[in-house]
């Protein structure tokens, strides 16, 4: 019985640190020793801009009117369209509307294969010729101010990559993308800590900039959001987060566009618990190695310790104790919470929050299922509803 006390005891603590324990930390941290990231305006380097795309028909042509409003210097800029394997009509709309701007600097790249979003960035980043590389979504329209405000943000040399911030638009109303933008905002408020002290954990893929000396071709499997970061730590370089660089985005509007973007998001997940055991080093990776634990580690684990603490649960409630029934007790009041609100569409807050979180859980394990069976894919289909 103390073996099972103790693996409880792990499972609860794991999963309140990675939901709690570590956002009260991180705001602690920034009570406590307050930095902010330089920014130099006065730094203009040239910069590519390379949109991602595949059968984005519906938002293509708004995509790039939206980045040929960017406030920047047009002779410092260009754009790169990486379209994979496009088969409506998005290659069409775009070589159209490159054709009527022959005054700007626009390519497309159209990749022979669909081998995913990944493989077409590493495929395009090859005709990329100036010093700073912005990725960004065809879904995901920037503010004007965007470009200049990601550069800024590698005031120092030691800065390999920044990250932007990505707004949801269609929170208000919307059970499913308000819990979305409920959980994006904590996340968002971890990382803008973590970029102050030293490195963010994750990136996102709507927007977002490189050193183009420093970008990496990585498997196809994996996507830059998740494996850059990492990537630069280890070279005791910088991921940092500017919150001053906005892009929008609508988040999936139904549970079900919402799920498969999650079990996507967990392709890598068995791989990103700990992708690289020199993180435990914490002597030579400092508030990187914290953070990647409580923001990465722990998440990832969500799916397993979730698991143990019911099932252990149960064996211990059969063994007598009041205690132990008390939490069996609670446990499954609130999956049954999760479940009633999930089928009644419960418009109650707590309730959508403790659904969305069910949710994305489940997601977690079919994730793992899909990495154990082979399944996981560096394809899939996007969310028609965040078009």
């Amino acid at each position: 019985m103390p073996a099972l006390k103790i693996i409880w005891w792990t499972a609860v603590f794991v999963i309140f640190w990675a939901m709690i324990g570590y956002p009260i930390s991180l705001v602690i941290l920034n009570k406590m020793f307050r930095k902010e990231n330089k920014k130099d305006y006065t730094y203009e380097p040239t910069v590519t801009i390379m949109v991602a795309a595949h059968n984005e028909e519906k938002v293509i042509r708004e995509k790039l009117q939206n980045l040929l409003d960017t406030d920047y210097p047009d002779d410092k800029l260009e754009f790169l369209i990486a379209s994979d394997f496009s088969t409506d009509k998005t290659d069409e709309i775009a070589e159209e509307f490159i054709a009527s701007h022959p005054n700007r600097n626009i390519r497309i790249h159209k990749s022979v294969n669909h081998y995913g979003k990944t493989n077409a960035q590493n495929e395009t980043q090859e005709l990329c010729r100036t010093e700073i590389l912005v990725m960004t979504d065809a879904n995901a329209m920037f503010e004007p101010n965007a470009v200049k405000e990601l550069v800024a943000a590698f005031a120092e040399p030691s800065i390999a990559y920044v990250a932007g911030q990505l707004r949801y638009v269609n929170t208000e109303g919307n059970k499913t993308a308000d819990s979305e933008g409920f959980y994006w905002k904590l996340d968002l408020m971890c990382r803008n800590i973590e970029s102050k002290f030293q490195c963010i954990t994750a990136g996102n893929g709507a927007i977002y900039a490189v050193r183009n000396k420093d970008y990496e071709k990585i498997n196809p499997i994996d996507c830059h959001d998740s494996k850059f970061p990492v990537i630069y730590a280890l070279r005791k370089k910088r991921a940092v987060y500017n919150q001053d660089a906005v892009a929008y985005e609508k988040a999936g509007e139904v549970d079900e566009d919402e799920y498969k973007r999650k079990v996507r998001m967990n392709r890598i997940i068995l791989r990103f618990i700990m992708p690289d055991v020199r993180i435990l080093n914490v002597f030579a990776y400092r508030w990187f190695s914290y953070f990647y634990f409580g923001h990465r580690t722990c998440r990832y684990l969500l799916w397993l310790m979730h698991f143990l603490a019911l099932a252990v649960n149960i064996l211990l409630a059969i063994s007598g104790g009041s205690f132990w029934k008390f939490t069996l007790g609670l446990q499954i009041l609130f999956y049954l919470a999760a479940y009633i609100g999930w089928i009644t569409k419960s418009g109650n807050r707590l309730v959508k929050i403790m659904s969305y979180y069910c949710m994305t859980v489940i997601a977690q394990w079919k994730g793992v299922v899909n990495v154990v069976s082979g399944k996981a894919k560096p394809v899939w289909e996007k969310a028609e509803s965040t078009r």
